[in-house]
């Protein structure tokens, strides 16, 4: 057995309401084992037979969508691959763990698509943005609060469908993960 996270978008937010006991019920239900909730916001540690991250995140965007009517992003990854969303973050450091942002995708954008996004005019003098490994790093620069660098916007210019998280939340992840690797 492989142990992932899945990280969910738009789950505890807007009218998005999910209750963690609920969710975890659910990979219950679909034969995932060792399930635990990180934070209330979609984060979730389970255990399943090693295989290709993409067919788990179709399975669980499903999952969701049929027990719950919601349409959400599940977005896969190893506890190595969330660790490397803080190594190679290049901006990790250089401002607020609240402030600097890992945005998992579903899919790796161009190099083009990229472009389109770091360039667009609502984009703010003090916010910066690098491509990653299925993932962009986003520094908001004074907070993400008034930013139009939204997940709705940026999915639109990559065409990739994602959900962020915070430096200091990925950390919390991968301090789990390591914490139960230790037994």
């Amino acid at each position: 057995m492989a142990r992932y996270v899945a990280l969910f978008g738009s789950i505890n937010v807007g009218g998005n309401r999910l209750k963690m006991a609920d969710l975890r019920a659910a990979f219950e239900a679909e034969g995932f084992s060792n399930v635990e909730t990180v934070v209330a916001s979609g984060n979730v540690l389970f255990d399943h037979d090693a295989r290709p991250t993409r067919g788990l995140e179709e399975k669980l965007t499903l999952m969701v969508h049929d027990r719950f009517d919601m349409s959400c992003a599940a977005l896969v990854r190893s506890r190595d691959e969330l660790a490397a969303a803080i190594a190679d973050n290049p901006f990790a450091g250089t401002n607020e763990d609240r402030i600097i942002h890992t945005m998992f995708l579903d899919g790796q954008p161009t190099q083009a698509q990229f472009e389109v996004l770091a360039t667009d005019k609502w984009i703010r003098p003090n916010e910066r943005l690098a491509l990653g490994d299925r993932s962009i790093y986003i520094d908001f620069g004074d907070g993400a609060a008034d930013s139009k660098l939204t997940a709705r916007m940026i999915e639109r210019r990559l065409e990739h469908k994602g959900t962020a998280r915070n430096m200091r939340s990925i950390a919390r992840i991968v301090a789990k993960l390591d914490e139960e690797a230790k037994g």
